[in-house]
């Protein structure tokens, strides 16, 4: 009897412990606090939330909520926010379409090198 209560109570503190290191894991992982980088489903999610804030704003400005001075302030800084955004999602497209037309111009480079030593070598 003595051995299942021995046994049942070192199984529960380990239970407990194995629970409690993955409840508390998460808290210490710096990771999860601070952003670094820059991932495009971040930036949809942020412009997003910037567009539907920017909506909001407008609502509250139209039902009186807030100031019309308050509302062309907040609503010049949310524009330019999602502008930034827009431009950098821009700048990444570029980046890729680039990627993409410089490859195709190295095949048909490498497509017309070839036929022409194949005429070269032929003529000779």
């Amino acid at each position: 009897m003595e051995d299942i209560s021995i046994i049942s109570i070192t199984f529960t503190v380990l239970l407990a412990l194995g629970c409690l290191y993955l409840i508390l894991t998460p808290l210490f992982k710096w990771e999860a606090y601070w952003q670094l980088g820059d991932n495009e489903s971040d930036s949809s999610v942020t412009k997003e939330s910037l567009l539907t804030t920017l909506n909001e704003i407008e609502f509250e400005y139209k039902m009186d909520k807030i100031s019309e001075k308050d509302y062309k302030v907040l609503k010049r800084q949310y524009e330019s926010y999602i502008a930034g955004i827009m431009k950098d999602e821009e700048q990444v497209e570029d980046k890729e379409v680039d990627k993409d037309l410089m490859a195709e111009v190295e095949k048909e480079i490498e497509a017309t090198m070839l036929s022409y030593k194949k005429k070269k070598g032929e003529e000779k």
